[in-house]
């Protein structure tokens, strides 16, 4: 996707052939910057401090922090550490697992002296590999905005409801919620887009409409808790969410706020839609209440930041000074409540079985 007229993936191998550049997403959107990650420590704390987010980019991260372990120290004991390492970094996205379970499948029975170079090539094919999987989800979701769209009035925009941020910068490229919504509007598609602010973090203020605006996808930011009136109005054709765990029952992990968004649409009928690629799936997880959700610190709820009228970017208290706050990340919208998963091999029922029958082979 695009930045100011250039392309631009989420994380990408530096020039020197080793070391890793991400967008740094912690200070988006108000300023744009790149961070070099030298060591499998910087790439932890870029994942803990969400330097990068979102369970693909998540994915495709650790295993670049892989390769940095790797070039430091080869040998088992690097390995096995460094896995255990990345994955405590963020708990609920499966696709961190995932990935540390790939890169372990390909450097344990190699030699230590094969196993930098090894890491390297399964760490960019990780993110090719993204990329298409994204751009597979986009096609399967952009028959559904068409047939939407078929039935509109000439000139009337097909109005999408999103939560959080499952866009090019959640990923490597494409997105996956996203990835329909830029498909639809490269082939001319009239679409608009009702951001959720996503509160605590803004990541739908901050991160969605910045994506949406930088390719020039009409769109309007909008506060949490007005979805429902939207709705209750038919002023939404479709919910398009992403998700950092699915499992196996269909149940779906996503930021907090998104099993809010699920009830309304149910109430209203309104479609909802889950994009998803196949890593996010946690088959060895029955159901969803049993995915463990992070608790993240009270400061991201009692402050926030933003930018002065001179330009500098300050944080600020906004609650009642002594109070606590409570603040976890995703919470669980039920399978029974989403109409469709969008999926790479195609658009699937929410349920064990349909899943099971479309990715037969991984259960």
């Amino acid at each position: 996707m695009k930045i100011d007229g250039k392309d631009f993936r989420t994380i990408w191998l530096g020039d020197d052939g080793w070391s890793v550049e991400i967008i740094d997403q912690t200070k988006l959107p108000h300023r744009f910057e790149t961070t070099r990650l030298t060591t499998v420590e910087e790439a932890g704390r870029a994942i803990l401090t969400m330097q990068v987010r979102g369970a693909p980019l998540i994915g495709a991260t650790a295993a670049f922090g892989m390769a940095l372990a790797m070039r430091a120290d080869p040998s088992d004991a690097s390995l096995e550490h460094s896995i255990e390492f990345l994955a405590k970094q963020r708990p609920t996205a499966v696709n961190l697992r995932w990935a540390l379970n790939e890169m372990r499948k390909t450097l344990a029975p190699l030699s230590p002296a094969e196993r930098e170079a090894a890491a390297y090539k399964r760490a960019v094919d990780n993110c090719d590999e993204d990329v298409e999987t994204c751009r597979r989800i986009g096609e399967h979701g952009l028959e559904i905005i068409q047939n939407i769209a078929s039935g509109k009035a000439p000139g009337e925009p097909v109005n999408i409801l999103t939560h959080c941020n499952a866009g090019w910068i959640a990923c490597v490229d494409w997105g996956t919620a996203t990835s329909p919504i830029y498909q639809a509007h490269n082939l001319g598609i009239n679409v608009h887009v009702w951001v959720d602010e996503t509160r605590p973090r803004n990541q739908g203020a901050a991160l969605t409409a910045y994506e949406l605006g930088a390719h020039g996808v009409p769109h309007s930011i909008i506060v949490d808790n007005a979805g429902g009136h939207l709705m209750q109005h038919g002023q939404v054709d479709l919910c398009i969410v992403g998700t950092d765990r699915v499992s196996a029952n269909g149940d779906v992990a996503n930021k907090i706020g998104t099993y809010l968004k699920a009830l309304a649409a149910h109430d209203n009928d309104v479609p909802f839609f889950v994009a998803l690629p196949y890593t996010t799936i946690d088959w060895e997880l029955d159901d969803g209440m049993k995915i463990p959700i992070e608790e993240r610190g009270q400061d991201e709820v009692l402050a926030m930041t933003g930018r002065l009228e001179d330009g500098s970017v300050v944080t600020v208290d906004i609650a009642a000074p002594g109070s606590s706050a409570a603040n976890p990340a995703f919470d669980v919208t039920p399978a029974r409540l989403v109409t469709a998963f969008i999926t790479e091999r195609g658009v699937v029922a929410a349920d064990a079985t349909a899943l099971k029958e479309m990715y037969e082979e991984a259960v």
